[in-house]
């Protein structure tokens, strides 16, 4: 057996996708410690998902030599711009039962059935007895495409993960809780790590800027995004968060950070470059290059023979059932030297089994109307239980104040924010002031509306304004 027993590698290649942007090193470990021996940085001309896979392959394949790399076993961390995610509380169940649960739970929540999407979880705590989990999940046809591609470019890849994810493993057990950004090209990736696991995943788009040859981060709309992602947690994880740490291009990071600092004030949190332990110090042989610290850490959580914490990649047939395949002509010498014995019992076999059928079928005859009722239910079921979803209380909030403003134009609305589905703030112009205080009246009759306070208003022709007020479902009030 220690002939198929399998063994991680001395050395692996690490990469990280982004839109079309490939960065990448080569990692070894010897005597517990890590050394570099090439990285590349590569913009590629063609779409991994768009573009025929052999022509994408081709192309990291003369990446990778102009760069001197010869490795081919590879882990990879696919875009976060991939992946789908769902939240779910865990109800008080036995352990074996879960599974299930979360199964349903990915049946309901995803757009995809379950048997097109590679599914990982990261269960957390909120409180003590209080556990959630977060799925997350990547249509298998990006996963396929992705793996012709490398295949096409001689690379055998080994693990699919994600990197933002791989930057924090080694913290991920702490009581203590992290918001990560990792700062790519054209956007921002952001995690929240808390309760020993992952609470939550964005890709936030478009906050990276270009002017002329330099690039920046708006720093306003990613503190909007911050706080956004931040009253979507539960209290506990909120108030377990203590530190923000940025990852990225030291040319976009070392402002960012500074930028960000009176947010994280205003937040009671800290801000800074973050860390990644055993990549301090690390040097690259040859010509010197920015490590990749996601590709580093990808590839060093490999080597050092834990798990990922989302392992995305589609599972692969045994290598012992594979060696049985290759050497089948054992199979053939086994089955010779067994015919004898199992000729011998064959025909007691058979009365076996055609009593064991009948005995069943009476069975099932017996239960066959219960089973025809239950799977009528079932049917339908499925075919209304989109018509019972009450999760879409922010559509009905939008809905009723749809139906409140005029629909002559005379008040219209510049931005709506609604914050844990029950404070809205609401910013917009009226063509004057009769306009801006009737839709204040219309407002004030909805009765799931209260604590309507209208903070400012200002100009005359259009007026300018803006008012929040509490959504409270089920409210009643008396005129």
């Amino acid at each position: 057996m220690a002939l198929f027993t399998s063994h991680r590698p001395s050395s692996i290649l690490g990469l990280t996708l982004e839109g079309r942007q490939l960065e990448g090193l080569v990692l070894s470990r010897a005597n517990g410690s890590y050394k570099i021996a090439r990285t590349f940085r590569a913009s590629l001309a063609l779409d991994p998902l768009t573009d025929d896979p052999e022509l994408v392959g081709r192309e990291i394949r003369n990446r990778l030599e102009e760069a001197h790399i010869n490795e081919r076993r590879c882990v990879v961390g696919v875009p976060l711009l991939w992946v789908l995610t769902l939240h779910s509380k865990l109800p008080a169940i036995p352990e074996a039962d879960l599974s299930g649960f979360l199964q349903l739970e990915a049946e309901r929540g995803f757009p995809y059935a379950p048997g097109d999407l590679s599914i990982a979880t990261s269960r957390y705590r909120s409180s003590p007895g209080e556990q959630h989990a977060l799925q997350v999940a990547v249509p298998k046809s990006h996963l396929t495409l992705l793996e012709k591609v490398l295949r096409s470019a001689r690379l055998k890849p080994l693990s699919f993960s994600l990197g933002i994810t791989a930057l924090q493993e080694a913290k991920m057990e702490l009581d203590a809780g992290l918001l990560t950004l990792a700062v790519g090209e054209a956007g921002v990736e952001l995690q929240v790590s808390a309760g020993g696991g992952v609470a939550a995943l964005r890709a936030l788009e478009g906050l990276v800027e270009t002017e002329g040859a330099d690039k920046h981060v708006d720093t306003d709309l990613l503190a909007r995004e911050i706080r956004i992602t931040l009253g979507q947690l539960p209290k506990e994880l909120r108030e377990a968060i203590s530190r923000i740490e940025v990852f990225g291009p030291t040319a976009l990071t070392v402002p960012l950070v500074k930028e960000l600092i009176p947010v994280a004030h205003d937040l009671g949190l800290l801000v800074g470059e973050g860390t990644v332990p055993h990549a301090e110090g690390l040097k690259v042989q040859g010509a010197s290059s920015r490590i990749p610290l996601a590709a580093f850490c990808l590839a060093a959580g490999y080597l050092d023979g834990g798990p990922a914490r989302f392992e995305i990649l589609p599972p692969k047939e045994s290598a012992w059932n594979n060696a049985m395949t290759r050497f089948s002509s054992g199979k053939v010498l086994y089955s010779s030297a067994a015919v004898g014995a199992v000729l011998l019992f064959v025909g007691g076999a058979f009365l076996w089994q055609q009593w064991n059928l009948s005995s069943l079928e009476s069975k099932y005859r017996s239960i066959k109307p219960r089973v025809d009722e239950l799977d009528a239910m079932q049917q339908q079921t499925r075919k209304f239980r989109a018509w019972y979803d009450e999760s879409a209380k922010s559509l009905r909030i939008v809905k009723r104040l749809t139906e409140v403003f005029p629909e002559e134009g005379s008040v219209s609305l510049k931005l709506l924010e609604i914050k844990d589905l029950t404070e809205v703030t609401c910013q917009g112009q009226a063509r004057d002031t009769q306009a801006w205080l009737g839709l204040l009246d219309r407002l004030g009759k909805v009765p799931q509306i209260t604590n309507l306070k209208g903070q400012q208003a200002s100009g005359t022709s259009p007026l300018q304004f803006t008012f929040n007020f509490r959504w409270s479902e089920g409210v009643s009030r008396e005129n």
